[in-house]
């Protein structure tokens, strides 16, 4: 056979020498057999086409970036975690901000509500207006009215809420409205109490008063229901009540209206005792008909409309309408003064209602305990009710242990979630 000569890399030209070595490493990483691939390894000492032999035998166990290895098999490659990293830390900061809106719209709803709603209620028993005929010392003839004016505007709200949750105002109710009937009366007999008393007593003196609700719930739980209480709360109850006790009587201005705050005082008792029996007929309702086919504002709707009915046949039977017109014509502002109280007592019943489900009861009691401390300071100031260190004492006793209970059901809900 003819022998060719053998073409050594060095004869090549420059563009033969650049072909072969692109060659060469095509066969070097698309070769199967490693042995093939160690044995293209280029024999010129030319720098551009010496490949060392480390790197040869590392770009066979190289592995793409990012793949989640276990066990050693490979995995489906992740790519970079920073972006859902970043993206769920972005959500949970969206999340808490809309968490802290709701609460500032919450808080601050109740405190316009409930702290403006008080000023009224306080400036309409209390100030002395242009006298008319029927009520010719000038104080606003009927109590009656003012709780009338709230149930009034309050069914009003309620029918809209019921109908924009159920499609009807009475098609879906459960409960028939005579279920409401006595929580209804209740409900009226303590507000018109605490309206009365505002007469005999200063506002102060009612908002540390109705602080101690504690007392006439544990009796009627104990008397209607014989539940049992721990020894704590019962030296809670006996704390608040000599804080109320010492308030109250830090806070009278003489000892000339003795007789005066006494009969406040009954009035406040009533206020209480009423108010109790109603949260307590409430809670046999939702055990009666289930708390599913009776919501808060059916609640609300029921109670109210049974209301508006005994409220109506009291002025009528009482002879106030007469006395309310004739005072409403002298006094204009105070049929505003009634206006405005109606709608605070409306929009803060909804804002309770919107603060328990979106927060739970523990920060709707801390909200409220507050507003009472704000409204105390407030009467005050813009009604000129004197505060000794005596009542301040007594009214600091009351709210530590009403904070004290807070913070104990908030433990006691956070070990029962754990």
């Amino acid at each position: 056979r003819t022998s060719h000569p053998q073409t050594l890399p060095h004869q090549l030209t420059p563009t033969q020498q650049t072909a072969l070595s692109t060659t060469k490493l095509m066969n070097n990483h698309l070769s199967p057999s490693p042995s093939r691939r160690k044995n293209i390894t280029p024999t010129s000492s030319n720098d551009s086409l010496t490949m060392d032999a480390s790197a040869s035998s590392s770009s066979s166990d190289m592995k793409p970036l990012m793949l989640d290895s276990t066990n050693g098999h490979l995995g489906i490659p992740k790519g970079s975690d920073d972006s859902s990293n970043n993206s769920s830390s972005s959500d949970a900061t969206n999340d808490f901000y809309l968490q802290v809106l709701r609460f500032l719209f919450c808080f601050t709803g109740l405190q316009i509500s409930y702290l403006t709603w008080g000023y009224m209620q306080e400036l309409i028993m209390t100030t002395t207006f242009d006298p008319t005929p029927s009520a010719p010392d000038g104080k606003f003839p009927s109590a009656a009215f003012c709780v009338f004016s709230n149930r009034f505007l309050a069914i009003i709200v309620a029918m809209i809420a019921v109908r924009i949750r159920h499609g009807a105002v009475v098609a879906n109710n459960v409960a028939p409205l005579v279920a409401f009937a006595p929580c209804a009366l209740s409900n009226t007999m303590s507000s018109w109490s605490q309206y009365a008393s505002l007469r005999y007593v200063s506002f102060p003196v009612q908002t540390v008063f109705k602080s101690s609700k504690i007392i006439p719930v544990m009796i009627m739980g104990k008397v209607l229901k014989g539940t049992n209480y721990p020894m704590a709360q019962y030296i809670e109850a006996l704390l608040i009540t000599i804080g109320v006790a010492v308030f109250s009587i830090a806070s009278k201005s003489s000892d000339s209206d003795t007789a005066t705050e006494v009969v406040g005082l009954l009035f406040m008792c009533m206020y209480v005792c009423f108010d109790c029996f109603t949260s307590q007929w409430q809670d046999k309702i939702y055990v009666k008909y289930g708390r599913a086919n009776v919501d808060p504002y059916q609640m609300m709707l029921g109670v109210n409309s049974s209301a508006i009915l005994m409220t109506t046949a009291g002025l009528v039977m009482g002879g106030d309408i007469p006395k309310i017109i004739e005072f409403f014509k002298v006094n204009p502002s105070v049929f505003q003064y009634n206006v405005i109280t109606a709608i605070t007592s409306a929009s803060g019943q909804l804002f309770i209602y919107t603060t328990i489900k979106e927060f739970g009861p523990i920060v709707f009691t801390i909200i409220m305990t507050t507003r009472q401390m704000i409204s105390i300071c407030i009467s005050s100031m813009l009604f000129g009710h004197s505060m000794t260190w005596k009542a301040l004492v007594g009214a600091m006793l009351v709210f530590g242990v009403l904070f004290y209970q807070i913070r104990k059901k908030y433990l006691a809900k956070r070990g029962s979630t754990r």
